[in-house]
């Protein structure tokens, strides 16, 4: 794998993909306009913050990355409370606009807090992005939530339906003037606000509260005045009713649905029952959005949930189906679903005949004989690489714990297809979770330091593909795994050396790993790579030595090897991104070596350094013009007689 031409740190791209999500979630012409507007738009003043950090290709210091951290959890919320206003239920907004209110005071205070510590003197930011996120900083700390005249005239309207119990009491013009602010004057819309409100009960847990009364019998008196089908307008009673009794849509004809086959949350027929980790099952449509709500509970023990991976409850699932055939009805098709929670769109072929395939092959996996298990983890690792889909689906079906335990097999073909198949499933974002959770580091680790040099190639690229999640860095690094990329590093083939240097710059992002790195004797390769230009891996060299140098034993492996002609020759005759990672190499060593600066001299490295100062990148342009003040000065002190 090819370390990428736009390296920048997980957290700096998280945060942008944050923004750019936020500005796209659109208009706000409800209620909360303003709060949302506001909100928005001081997000989206941070843009160039991010965008910055990610054009300086260098690490983010540990002392920024805790800031950053905290300001991604205030925008996820912000991100959250905004979508909610965007396309949550019109009247659930304004009837607990005391709790929306305080919502907004929340992320707003959330936003400053994690300015507050921002640490701008460790960040290589230019002026014009410092000044601009003060002004969003400042503006974070005066703002005040408050609800604008209007979104009070719609309250307040509200609050007159509700109080006026009698249908012949209401006023009309009430409801024309609430109707019409809201836009829920016609079938669509009205439709769209109860299933967004049936969306709300279900992120409640089933809780039907007094707000959710209040909005119930607002809404149905808004369909009456539009003289909407009162079926729909009934449906809230009936889901109270459904959710209080535990009864079941089916009438008195039907057979009563065993409550083991239900649903703790829609108490409905489970179509895909899954398990969560305190052993529960629910449908996994409705599990999947209480997770998706940011819930980190069991919803029916209220136990807080270890990990969040969902188990395909097979044994349950094969029941529900003999109990429809045995009562003659319909069979649930089941779905497998996306990252995101939502059924995904899976052709039929993949229904019924991949996912058979890979059952089969799961089958297989488990048999014991070498040559079958060989052969099926052959057919899966294939099936991964082919389609999004495929990925997905290996997962749900349980394939990951067995792929995980062939990487010890004594069979190397066998190793090399198991850890490729992961690789593969990695690509999937979620699965990059599950496959940690199965304990799959140590035995990748194992198959990096003694499997076939293709195994090994492919184990430091699932390292590289798991080490995206950030928590996962401080895992792997702990693994053992630094050394061995070391060595493949060191000893590999070219594309092994490649995805080695990717894993390791990757991985040494994360302070800690530095330094396992840099005791591991990651230096005397990287500078070897920088002068063999056959293996062409001066960039992906440059970049990690240059995560290197930020740290004092990094420094200090990287003097000990005399880089100083090395990196002059780089700044006079290397590409524009190897002449900015050179430069800020070596200022890194002559700022803390006073005898790096005398070298620098002696190698002539105030031209190159002048025209790198004139014409480089923004980054460039700085640590040369840094780097020449400091050549100038100490030739200063030099010349002064004693």
């Amino acid at each position: 794998m090819k370390m990428s031409d736009e390296v920048c740190h997980p957290l700096i791209q998280s945060l942008i993909d944050l923004v750019s999500e936020i500005g796209r979630i659109g208009d706000y012409r409800n209620f909360s306009v303003k709060d949302s507007a506001n909100l928005t738009r001081r997000v989206k003043l941070l843009s160039p913050l991010f965008e910055e950090l990610r054009e300086t290709k260098f690490p983010v210091p540990n002392e920024a990355a805790l800031s950053l951290q905290e300001l991604k959890n205030a925008l996820q919320a912000a991100k959250k409370l905004l979508q909610e206003c965007h396309d949550g239920s019109k009247l659930h907004l304004v009837l607990d606009r005391d709790g929306i209110a305080d919502k907004f005071f929340v992320v707003t205070a959330q936003l400053g807090q994690a300015l507050d510590f921002l640490p701008y003197n460790h960040l290589d930011l230019s002026d014009e992005v410092r000044e601009q996120v003060e002004l969003v900083h400042a503006q974070l700390k005066r703002a005040k939530s408050r609800l604008d005249t209007p979104d009070l005239e719609i309250y307040l309207d509200a609050m007159a339906i509700l109080s006026q119990k009698d249908d012949k009491e209401t006023d009309r013009a009430v409801l024309e003037r609430i109707s019409k602010k809201l836009h829920l004057r016609t079938a669509s819309e009205l439709k769209k606000e109860s299933r967004a409100v049936q969306n709300l009960i279900l992120d409640k847990g089933g809780q039907f509260d007094e707000t959710m009364e209040q909005i119930s019998f607002v809404l149905r008196k808004l369909k009456a005045f539009a003289a909407v089908d009162s079926t729909e307008a009934d449906s809230l009673d009936f889901e109270k009713a459904r959710i209080t009794s535990g009864a079941g849509p089916e009438n008195s004809n039907s057979p009563n649905i065993p409550d083991d086959f239900r649903c703790p949350i829609s108490l409905e027929l489970m179509k895909d029952p899954v398990i969560v980790a305190t052993g529960q099952t629910y449908e996994r449509a409705c599990i999947q959005k209480w997770l998706d709500a940011g819930h980190k509970t069991c919803p029916k023990t209220q136990q807080v949930l270890p990990h969040l991976v969902l188990t395909p409850n097979y044994v349950l699932r094969s029941l529900i189906g003999q109990w429809c055939e045995t009562h003659g009805i319909e069979v649930p098709k089941m779905f497998c679903s996306n990252s995101a929670g939502k059924g995904c769109a899976i052709s039929s072929q993949l229904h019924s005949g991949d996912r058979a395939t890979i059952d089969a092959l799961l089958r297989k996996l488990f048999s014991g004989e070498v040559d079958v298990q060989r052969a099926a983890a052959g057919e899966l690792r294939m099936l991964a690489k082919r389609s999004i889909e495929n990925r997905i689906c290996i997962a749900e079906a349980g394939a990951i714990p067995f792929l995980v335990s062939l990487l010890t097999s004594k069979d190397l073909k066998t190793q090399e297809h198991a850890v490729t198949a992961l690789l593969n499933l990695s690509i999937h974002d979620q699965n990059k979770s599950h496959i940690i959770l199965a304990g799959a580091v140590d035995p990748i680790v194992e198959v990096l330091k003694s499997g076939s040099m293709e195994a090994r190639e492919n184990a430091a690229a699932t390292l590289f593909s798991l080490s995206v999640v950030d928590e996962n860095k401080v895992t792997i690094g702990a693994s053992g795994a630094i050394p061995a990329l070391v060595e493949l590093l060191s000893h590999g083939t070219s594309r092994g050396k490649k995805d080695a240097a990717t894993a390791l710059f990757n991985l040494s992002i994360y302070q800690g790993n530095k330094v396992r790195a840099v005791r591991a004797g990651v230096v005397p390769p990287l500078m070897q790579l920088l002068v063999d230009l056959s293996v062409g891996m001066v960039d992906e060299a440059l970049t990690l030595l240059a995560i290197l140098a930020s740290n004092q034993e990094g420094r200090a492996a990287i003097g000990s090897t005399s880089p100083v002609p090395i990196l002059v020759d780089l700044i006079r005759f290397g590409s524009a991104r190897n002449k900015e990672n050179a430069a800020a190499i070596l200022l890194a060593l002559c700022i803390n070596d006073s005898g790096h600066i005398f070298a620098a001299r002696q190698f002539r490295a105030l031209v190159p350094l002048a025209e790198l100062a004139r014409t480089g990148t923004t980054r460039a342009r700085r640590k040369a013009t840094n780097l020449l003040e400091l050549l100038r000065r100490k030739e200063q002190v030099a010349e002064r007689p004693s």
